[in-house]
């Protein structure tokens, strides 16, 4: 029998509630999921109200603050505040994106901020990360060649072949795009997920990779590659902007080229 919620001892409860300063006068309120597996209690959304007078402009800052100077045990993740090292990424008013690079601004009314969706959570605001950063692993994510350079030289590769990486490269494996895939939430075991593909599709492109045909080998599977039905929120969601769901066309493409 199907079963259409969540088990009792995952659904969420309410929480704490903290208040702002009685002389606050720009005040707004962030919902955030707390659960601590030490403490046997089911998660729970607990409610700080905060000055942001007090507190800089973006989702990180105002979190920063809670932790500082309202509430010590909130546990997140974070350390570039750049946008850069994809550490601070989180489900933010129902969509997944970077903490450090979304404004405060950006959304109306009280602000709910969740770990990202259907990974197994650590504590609080941190995910479980470990079979994401195992899929990466699996790809082989470095050049591979078998001729071995010119003495003293570089692997040399034109303008063109280096602007076919533009898009590609700039990938921070955040997770935002894999953890909105629904095709990844149910087949996470086995599909390696719109970052990893993303990340594959860079190498194989690179024209001074040679183990393209292995590379591609790898991801004839039912499951690893073919999992994806172009639904497109990896797209949507990317806070860098890029397009996972291209680079999964292109892979198809090749394989289809490959069998011709």
């Amino acid at each position: 029998m199907a079963e259409f919620r969540l088990p009792k001892n995952s659904r969420i409860k309410k929480g704490k509630t903290f208040s702002a300063a009685g002389d606050a006068k720009n005040k707004r309120i962030f919902r955030i999921y707390r659960w601590d597996p030490d403490s046997g209690e089911n998660p729970s959304l607990d409610t700080y109200e905060i000055d942001l007078d007090n507190c800089g402009p973006m989702v990180l800052d105002a979190i920063i603050y809670i932790k500082n100077e309202i509430d010590s045990t909130l546990t997140f993740r974070r350390s570039c505040r750049e946008g850069i090292c994809g550490s601070c990424a989180m489900n933010i008013g129902g969509t997944n994106t970077l903490a450090c690079t979304k404004a405060i601004e950006d959304f109306k009314g009280d602000i709910n901020i969740y770990p990202l969706p259907h990974l197994p959570v650590v504590k609080d605001l941190v995910p479980d990360l470990t079979h994401f950063y195992a899929q990466y692993a699996s790809i082989k994510p470095w050049m591979q060649t078998q001729t071995p350079p010119p003495p003293d030289q570089e692997r040399l590769q034109s303008k063109e072949d280096r602007a076919k990486l533009d898009g590609l490269y700039e990938c921070i494996l955040c997770a935002c795009c894999s953890t909105s895939c629904p095709s990844y939430w149910w087949n996470g075991d086995r599909y390696l997920g719109p970052a990893i593909l993303l990340q594959a599709y860079r190498w194989i492109i690179d024209s001074r990779d040679e183990n393209t045909g292995e590379r591609l080998d790898e991801l004839e599977d039912p499951f690893r590659l073919y999992r994806c039905h172009t639904i497109m929120n990896c797209t949507n969601t990317c806070p860098k902007g890029l397009n996972p769901a291209k680079a999964i066309a292109e892979i198809k493409k090749l394989m289809v080229s490959r069998t011709v």
